[in-house]
């Protein structure tokens, strides 16, 4: 576990929240979680994780690993009785995300999936101003959405992304935050046509210089009528350094909200990048907003960057189990995420509009 998203985010936001506690840790080899184990002050560290999700000293597990060990990962902490955070997506296909949700469901335990948007204060501040008439009817939305990532080269450990089946693909990962973010702050989609397309058939491995078929999309659109009657409009882009990295606004009667990155220069992350928000009434224009210190939730000693939105979502899962209430975003949602993103894929393949 020397890099990685449990090291770098999980583990320093879990550390810095007073609810939780580490007790256990586990990796691929019983070396690695050793040395995870002693540099963080972890007490148990397991190479099995059915062992480590029997411990007793262990309530709730978190799923951070690559995509295709979600399910099997999953379904063993949910037998065991745990409460469960795993990351987006939920699993590799929908049918496996909806039975997790169920075993969940049927466990009684707690449950959340790391849409991690949904803690971000910028998304939230959006939705809260859109309720509240900041921008009168919403008419329109644009969102644009760009990564190096599903470009023309793949590292060797990421490469495992450029098969479509593995389930961490431009769509279902980059795609699922950020249509997510959208949903959030907007409400669900009507109905909707789409262009999902993979316009690089081969790619190469850096390391190696081999090439190897790439099945997952690099390109995918997204255009429809959410609930509301506005119409949206989604261009997600492979491969893509330069140009716009990230776009979201927000059109209305009123007035107009934007959410664009921090640092333009960064490479951006819908579910963790830090953002500002501008906005704009009665024609003027665009400036940026503040959000007040209230929609961070967790205390000032949780870092800033990829740690925070983690931690926020942790801290209201901790309040769940703690006041036994439901916790949001949970599998029902993933679930929902899951059968939106399938429905954008038969829009695709069959040319037909997909009335939701």
């Amino acid at each position: 576990m020397r890099n990685g998203w449990g090291r770098d985010a999980h583990i320093p936001a879990l550390s810095a929240l007073p609810e939780f506690e580490i007790t256990a840790v586990s990796t691929s080899r019983q070396e690695t979680a050793d040395e995870t184990a002693k540099h963080f002050g972890i007490p148990h560290a397991f190479a099995d994780p059915c062992k480590m999700v029997q411990h007793p000293d262990v309530d709730l597990v978190s799923i951070c690993v690559r995509v295709p060990f979600h399910h099997q990962l999953g379904m063993a902490a949910l037998n065991a009785g745990k409460h469960l955070y795993c990351e987006w997506p939920l699993a590799a296909t929908t049918e496996q995300a909806q039975q997790m949700h169920d075993l969940a469901v049927r466990k009684g335990v707690h449950h959340m999936v790391g849409l991690q948007a949904r803690g971000a204060p910028a998304f939230n501040r959006v939705r809260d101003l859109v309720a509240e008439g900041y921008v009168g009817k919403v008419l329109a939305c644009t969102m644009i959405v760009t990564t190096p990532t599903w470009g023309a080269e793949f590292t060797l450990d990421w490469a495992y992304m450029a098969d479509r089946s593995k389930g961490n693909t431009l769509m279902t990962s980059l795609g699922g935050h950020s249509i997510d973010a959208l949903c959030f702050c907007l409400g669900e989609f009507k109905e909707l046509s789409s262009v999902v397309a993979n316009q690089r058939q081969r790619v190469k491995i850096v390391e190696t210089g081999e090439t190897i078929p790439m099945t997952s999309p690099d390109q995918v659109l997204l255009s429809g009528v959410l609930q509301s009657g506005a119409v949206a409009s989604v261009h997600l882009k492979g491969g893509f350094g330069s140009g716009t990295g990230f776009l979201f606004e927000i059109h209305g009667t009123e007035g107009d909200l934007a959410i664009v990155p921090a640092d333009p220069s960064q490479v951006t992350y819908t579910q963790v990048s830090e953002f500002i928000l501008r906005g704009s009434q009665a024609g003027k224009p665009l400036a940026n907003l503040s959000i007040p210190e209230s929609y961070r939730w967790v205390p000032q000693t949780v870092p800033a960057g990829l740690p925070l939105n983690v931690a926020q979502l942790y801290k209201r899962m901790a309040e769940g189990i703690r006041e036994g209430k439901c916790v949001s975003p949970d599998f029902d949602v993933a679930v929902k995420r899951h059968q939106l993103i399938d429905v954008i894929q038969k829009a695709s393949d069959t040319g037909i509009r997909q009335i939701l």
